[in-house]
């Protein structure tokens, strides 16, 4: 057959007879891809997977960034998906940066997020306000993404790394990475205060996410947990943890609970504590921290079972609730 022709066979309408037809196509005998191109689809990998596992972040936000223009391959800006490089062949830059076919090693920063401060890689052009980005110095922030957002007016942690798979099991509501926060109302409240404002908060947690996976009946906790951590003059403090859905703006889940919000900080995630670190400063977290934090982030998707002192516990309690 001439390059060029290709043969196609259609069915005949009377049965047993096909017809032979003939039509041009565009085939070409040279390979589909330039040495100064991105692969066309089917060769290659894409070029988002890519970036992510260089260390760039997850694919979403590489997906971004391609979109945005500030990704080349072999010195030509690609801004539309799909995309496909080979790995050791094709030059694939960031922001003008070169990028290893061989992963980079993660990268995990504590950020202790102040007031007013946006939790996003840049702001909306003309506003000028300050992102947590702003407030770290390292040779990886243009790989660092935020582990989950956190409200403008809200202080306290912020995860950043360059580990994309940690991003998603910290933040997808079926991984239930629980999320610590200290909040500062207004008034003395009381057990029947805390069992209203937690309904309230729980259908507006199922509103805003009808993925997270519904409590078993007397479950612990499920999924949201109040509790007094102590009280002021007129005021009470309280400790809210949340371990499934998205947390939205918290402030506004309580105010609509109608308790008012005169602070509030994020003070955990999963095991990682906000300790040592002032406001608006950042740290790399030690190997232990990051240990822990990869242990709680490969938890059984969608698993609701105790954790293992927490089964011990129980089984202590039970022995003690027995008859002699």
């Amino acid at each position: 057959m001439r390059p060029g022709i290709a043969e196609v066979c259609r069915a005949d309408p009377r049965p047993g007879v096909a017809v032979r037809a003939s039509y041009t196509c565009p085939m070409t005998t040279e390979h589909p891809h330039r040495s100064d191109e991105p692969h066309a689809q089917g060769g290659g990998v894409r070029l988002q997977r890519f970036m992510a596992a260089a260390g760039v972040g997850p694919r979403r936000a590489c997906e971004r960034m391609i979109e945005e223009g500030r990704v080349k391959v072999n010195g030509r800006r690609v801004t539309r998906l799909p995309a496909f490089v080979v790995p050791g062949q094709d030059r694939v830059s960031v922001d003008g940066r070169p990028l290893s076919a061989e992963r980079a090693r993660p990268v995990y920063i504590m950020v202790n997020k102040p007031e007013r401060t946006l939790v996003t890689s840049a702001d909306e052009p003309g506003m000028g306000r300050t992102t947590v980005l702003d407030l770290v110095d390292h040779p990886a922030k243009p790989r660092l993404v935020a582990a989950g957002r956190l409200d403008y007016s809200t202080t306290g942690l912020v995860l950043l790394t360059s580990d994309g798979p940690m991003v998603n099991r910290l933040t997808h509501p079926r991984f239930g990475v629980p999320k610590v926060y200290r909040a500062v109302v207004k008034g003395a409240l009381q057990a029947p205060d805390l069992l209203r404002i937690r309904g309230a908060m729980l259908k507006d947690l199922r509103r805003a996410d009808r993925a997270a996976p519904r409590p078993r009946p007397g479950e612990r906790g499920s999924g949201l947990e109040l509790r007094v951590a102590g009280r002021e003059m007129g005021r009470t403090v309280l400790e809210i943890e949340l371990s499934e859905g998205r947390t939205g703006n918290l402030a506004k889940m309580l105010a609509a609970a109608g308790v008012a919000v005169r602070k509030l900080e994020r003070t955990a995630i999963g095991p990682l504590r906000l300790t040592g670190l002032a406001r608006a400063s950042w740290r790399e977290l030690d190997r232990h921290e990051i240990r822990s934090l990869r242990d709680a982030a490969r938890g059984r998707p969608g698993s609701r079972e105790p954790a293992p002192n927490a089964r011990a516990d129980a089984r202590q309690r039970s022995r003690q609730r027995r008859p002699a």
